[in-house]
């Protein structure tokens, strides 16, 4: 009796709205369902993968790599860096004066990333601060209208995103604006966040 109504109440929801009925199964946050976020393409949502079966699979469902190079992270790459979860990334990619970094090399960025991030693969970091707020100057950079950036790559495995955090700070990036994304990719994934590129 029970299945009997729940498959009713189902096919009056679909009849009613589907896209209100599925967004009601799996949101972000119980105040959140969805966020719409500017990319270079353009508006993206961002929202959970509402099948509550799905599972992950390939690269991303792999517990254990090679240590080195894929050696468990620290909390927080250097001192200063606020270490951040998906909600507070989140908040950084809806605020237009923050930019969200993929610091991954280009191959994988172009596999999937988050919506409204930029690739800039860790090996280029130092040299492309321009890209976030600092100016060339004598002696480097100069970094005092540096913007507040996130900087992720592959996950809590991942040495890309630290070592590109840095190398910014090398170079004269102040380290209160940095925030490292931790979970990266794989923790992303595993929520079933939205994800752009050849691998969505």
């Amino acid at each position: 009796m029970i299945r009997y109504f729940t498959v009713i109440g189902f096919a009056l929801m679909a009849l009613g709205g589907s896209v209100a009925a599925e967004e009601l199964k799996v949101g972000i946050t119980s105040e959140m369902q969805s966020v719409t976020v500017e990319t270079e393409e353009g508006p993206v949502e961002i929202r959970r993968i509402q099948d509550q079966e799905h599972e992950i699979t390939g690269e991303f469902a792999r517990t254990s790599r090679a240590c080195p190079p894929f050696c468990i992270q620290p909390i927080s790459p250097a001192e200063g860096v606020t270490t951040i979860g998906e909600v507070e990334l989140i908040d950084m990619l809806k605020d237009p004066e923050a930019i969200v970094v993929d610091s991954r090399t280009v191959d994988w960025f172009r596999g999937g990333s988050i919506p409204g991030a930029i690739n800039l693969p860790y090996t280029e970091t130092g040299d492309r601060l321009s890209q976030l707020g600092c100016e060339p100057d004598f002696d480097g950079w100069d970094c005092e209208n540096a913007k507040r950036v996130a900087l992720f790559c592959n996950g809590l495995w991942c040495g890309q995103s630290p070592t590109a955090i840095r190398a910014m700070i090398a170079a004269g990036y102040p380290a209160e604006r940095i925030f490292y994304y931790r979970g990266g990719m794989q923790s992303w994934r595993v929520l079933g966040l939205s994800v752009t590129g050849e691998g969505t």
